[in-house]
């Protein structure tokens, strides 16, 4: 053992001179580890025969475990031991020099009792050659987040924990990044869970991939393109050549063809017959009724059991189970079918007198027919009252007050009602019919206080909302006329005159508008005319509808013609008339103010659409699937809308919902006229050519997951129809449970509760 440094030292020492005589540039690409059997065989000194080499006899009196290791001669340790005695001096020398290798101490070996020299471990210290290797994370590639919930992220080489570094939240990262400038050159290692900085030759290739050039710094774009086939005996036949193509490539093969052609014949004339399923010849047989499931058949119930006999069965029965000579003759009168039993009770004395059962056979086969008529499938029936899939409904007497009789009735002899609207007060009403005429009467008696007369039908009357004024617009054929009536206030008539008659006119827009505003001055205004005019462009038709804004000072007026498919909206106090939409799909049916939001609503043949005035953009389209809509109106709340339609259908929408409406109903049998909203009371109303008015409970509730609960009331008939034509306008009194109608029979009626 003495000898084994010197041994390693030499040998250490020929490598280096070896390496110092020829030095070679590693590679670390396609680097190969050899095992010592591959070495010796890639070695040209090394004669393998064939044979196995003899293990070598231990010496016992040698300690040196290296020499019987190697199975060295005797000769050949010698001649080595000489080289490394002088090999040990020189390095010994050096050593001492250096003080780079430990001092050793010289010990008797406790095995072969010889002098041996023992040197220190040498302890992983930065001294050491071996600190300069990273204790790495050795457990290769897997996802770290195995390790999320563990205080260590793996194992080292030695196989212990490697613990999980300290790390602050995110400020402390953000602080650390601010204090260091170098932070933005690290990475994340997810192996060691810390940041480590790249090397420059890493930064370089990052900064060339942002810059979007080559990652290799040695590559030349623009370098000498190689002429390998230019020139004397590099010339090189390529495939390519600029003749045309031949017909062959583009006409089909007449050989292939008359193959084919050969093919189908064959098939047509049953020659050539197609591979069929293989088909077992054996038909498989299985007990519908064995215990044990078939995997050939699906899994069937059990088999149904015969009755058990009775008494009545027995070959002894009592006396009171046989039958008289009338039972016996009224049981062979009545049919097999008809009889209780199907066999007559007899008395033997003993068993042995019992003779062969005569309906062996016959029962045996009834008990198969039973057997295959029995049903092998388990349907679940549910048994569930039909009354209880009905939803409970409140009683209408419950839900009171809502109109259910005619209080009063106003008529218009000479033209059909075609509108009707009601003061903010719900005291007045007024009313408009296809002759011109204008009425102004009293909500409670019905009395006719004030009668206007145009030239041409009147196609829409509207009140305006507003409380501390009173007037009301009645559209004709292209004009709308503001009319003030006679029984207001003093007060209510002078705030009123100054609006709709200042006296001076305010500036006008900044774009000319088409509508001719013009207006009455007040020292010639009578009440038989209207003090304010709006001229509409021409050829823009009878406007069917005027809805006013809920603070009254915007109007919007919908006509049957126009560019702008006869929508305005008009401004009272600026006296200025614009068109909200240059271009609009599909004719406009119906407008709508929003009663909460600057939202608009626009309905044409099929779609309502919602538009946002404020910002001028489309919010949603509602999809009633409706063919025809004839009239719409907005809950108080501004969350639902209900619209009904010429083809009989009343959708209600919820607009927080879906675009879908969330119920239709179908009560009418003829097409919906009209459709309203009580401001106040959970009720609406709908109107039918049908000559009925149907009255609604339709309570909305503040909670988002409870459903609205609509509730059928009332069916009102009172109208008569007149042309086809029944009810063509209902509309609710502001304060009371009060719903006022006209019809094509020339009337206008109120319904009170």
């Amino acid at each position: 053992m003495a000898s084994l440094g010197p041994k390693k030292t030499s040998v250490k020492r020929k490598h280096s001179e070896k390496e110092d005589v020829a030095p070679v540039t590693l590679k670390l690409s396609g680097l190969e580890m050899l095992t010592d059997e591959e070495d010796d065989d890639n070695d040209p000194n090394n004669s393998d025969d064939g044979e196995v080499d003899k293990f070598p006899e231990i010496d016992p009196s040698s300690d040196i475990e290296g020499d019987d290791e190697d199975g060295l001669s005797d000769e050949e340790n010698g001649e080595e031991d000489e080289e490394e005695e002088s090999d040990e001096e020189g390095y010994s020398s050096a050593g001492s020099e250096l003080n780079v290798f430990p001092k050793s101490k010289t010990v008797i070996s406790d095995i072969t009792g010889q002098p041996k020299k023992v040197y220190p471990e040498i302890e992983p210290d930065y001294d050491s050659d071996s600190s300069t290797e990273e204790a790495t994370n050795r457990v290769g590639n897997i996802p770290m987040h195995w390790y999320d919930d563990m205080p260590h992220i793996g194992y080292d080489i030695n196989g212990k924990r490697v613990l999980r570094p300290a790390t602050g939240d995110e400020l402390d990262k953000f602080l650390a990044t601010v204090d260091d400038p170098n932070s933005w050159t690290t990475a994340f290692d997810k192996t060691s869970q810390q940041d480590k900085p790249l090397t420059a030759e890493e930064l370089d290739i990052i900064q060339r991939l942002y810059a979007g050039e080559n990652p290799d710094a040695n590559y030349d774009p623009y370098e000498p393109m190689v002429e390998w086939f230019t020139g004397k005996g590099k010339e090189e036949i390529m495939p390519l050549s600029a003749a045309p193509e031949p017909k062959r490539r583009w006409i089909r093969s007449k050989w292939e063809k008359q193959k084919i052609m050969k093919i189908v014949r064959a098939i047509r004339q049953g020659r050539i017959v197609p591979s069929k399923p293989k088909t077992t010849s054996k038909f498989e047989f299985y007990s519908i009724w064995s215990s044990e499931p078939s995997s050939s058949a699906p899994p069937s119930l059990p088999a149904p059991k015969p009755a058990l006999p009775t008494n009545a069965e027995s070959y002894n029965p009592p006396e009171e189970y046989l039958l008289t000579e009338e039972e016996k003759k009224e049981w062979e009168a009545k049919d097999p079918e008809d009889r209780e039993r199907d066999f007559m009770p007899q008395k033997h004395s003993s068993l042995r007198l019992v003779p062969a059962y005569d309906h062996f056979i016959k029962e045996r086969f009834n008990r198969q027919l039973d057997l295959y008529l029995a049903p092998r499938i388990q349907r679940k029936k549910l048994n569930i009252d039909p009354n209880s899939l009905i939803p409970k409904l409140p009683s209408p007497s419950s839900l009171k007050p809502f109109p259910n009789y005619k209080s009063l009735r106003v008529q218009h002899p000479k033209g059909r009602a075609r509108c009707v609207s009601i003061s903010p007060d719900g005291a007045w009403a007024v009313s408009g019919d296809e002759d011109g005429v204008v009425s102004l009467w009293e909500m409670n008696v019905g009395c006719e206080v004030k009668r206007w007369k145009f030239d041409g039908k009147i196609g829409s009357v509207e009140w305006c909302p507003r409380q501390d004024i009173s007037y009301f617009a009645v559209g004709l054929e292209e004009t709308i006329h503001f009319l003030i009536p006679p029984n207001v206030d003093s007060i209510v008539f002078a705030q009123t005159q100054s609006l709709l008659a200042p006296a001076t006119l305010p500036a006008a827009g900044p774009t000319p508008s088409q509508v001719k505003w013009s207006s009455t001055s007040a020292s010639s205004w009578s009440s038989d005319k209207p003090i304010l005019s709006l001229a509409l462009p021409p050829s823009s038709g009878t406007p069917t509808q005027l809805q006013w804004h809920r603070k009254g000072d915007y109007m919007a007026s919908v006509s049957t013609g126009g560019a702008q498919n006869g929508v305005w909206i008009h401004q009272v106090n600026k006296r200025h008339s614009q068109a909200p939409f240059k271009k609009i799909k599909g004719a406009v049916q119906l407008v709508l103010f929003h009663p909460t939001q600057p939202h608009f609503f626009v309905a044409t043949q099929q779609y309502v659409r919602l538009y946002n005035l404020a910002e001028q953009k489309l919010i949603k389209t509602l999809m009633p699937g409706i063919r025809w809509i004839s009239s719409m109106d907005v809950h108080p709340s501004g969350d639902h809308l209900i619209v009904g339609g010429y083809d009989r259908k009343l959708c209600w929408f919820d607009l927080e919902l879906s675009e879908k409406p969330y119920k239709v109903l179908k009560y009418h049998s003829r097409a919906i006229r009209s459709v309203h909203f009580h401001p106040k009371y959970p009720l609406f109303a709908s109107s039918s050519d049908d000559g009925s008015i149907q009255i609604f409970h339709a309570r909305v509730y503040n909670d988002l997951m409870t459903d609205p609960l609509i509730v059928p009331l009332k069916i009102l008939r009172g109208h008569q129809i007149t042309d086809g034509l029944g009810v063509l306008q209902v509309k609710w009194s502001p304060k009371q449970p009060w719903l006022a109608s006209a019809g094509a029979d020339g009337t206008v009626a109120v319904w009170c509760s």
